[in-house]
């Protein structure tokens, strides 16, 4: 791939926007131009009904990261926990077209996409949705504590929690693109085992990695998983 312009178009975890990858453009990695997806029900795209199903969501998203990394755009996929398994469907759809720029797939905090998931959330009262996102998200928005944000949010939470729960993976055929897993090193809702049966999903070549920090690594961490993909670009 040589000195060519690396686009990173990024999915983020479930309640998480593209509000969150467009703090990492300011960290100035030269050799990543970031592409923050942002997912309908949020930030600019707030009136736009979420997303329930991930084909859906790939249907919609493919494109217009397409669009944004412009013709003959080097494009590299990074997702966390709901966006790593998007992520992977995008990728598989851009195998699936034939798009020559695909170069990479980095998934974080994610188990392999033939996984599932045993606990659910979806359908439960409030409190209790919200305490069983916390303890398999490992992760509470702040803005969860003020009553009238978390009206508004919940039905996001919500939406990308149900797709997250009900994914199954398009196929089984692996891909071709190189795969990098990562990892925090102190997660304790995906393990190393897990997240190393992202191996199994190419044919190309695949690395894992960890990063200092628990489930949401890439919240204290951002600079360091710039790092680990600039580093491993082919």
């Amino acid at each position: 791939m040589g000195e060519q312009q690396l686009f990173l178009a990024c999915l983020p975890f479930a309640g998480g926007g593209a509000g969150f990858f467009r703090e990492w453009e300011k960290l100035g990695i030269s050799e990543v131009t970031m592409l923050p997806v942002q997912l309908p029900g949020r930030e600019e795209r707030f009136l736009d009904d979420p997303f329930t199903e991930v084909a859906d969501a790939v249907a919609e998203l493919t494109p217009r990261i397409l669009a944004d990394a412009g013709e003959g755009g080097a494009i590299a996929l990074f997702g966390h926990s709901l966006g790593a398994v998007l992520a992977y469907e995008i990728a598989r759809e851009l195998e699936r077209i034939g798009h020559p720029g695909l170069s990479h797939l980095y998934v974080s905090g994610s188990p392999g996409p033939h996984s599932g998931r045993s606990e659910r959330a979806t359908g439960l009262a409030d409190k209790e949705f919200l305490a069983g996102v916390q303890r398999f998200a490992g992760y509470r928005h702040a803005a969860f504590d003020d009553p009238e944000l978390a009206e508004v949010l919940l039905p996001v939470l919500r939406a990308d929690v149900e797709m997250h729960e009900n994914y199954r993976a398009s196929g089984t055929e692996p891909l071709s693109v190189p795969i990098t897993a990562l990892r925090g090193e102190q997660d304790e809702l995906v393990s190393r085992e897990q997240a190393e049966q992202w191996a199994g999903e190419t044919r190309g070549p695949f690395a894992y990695r960890e990063l200092p920090g628990g489930h949401m690594f890439l919240v204290d961490e951002p600079e360091r998983v710039l790092r680990v993909i600039a580093e491993s670009r082919a």
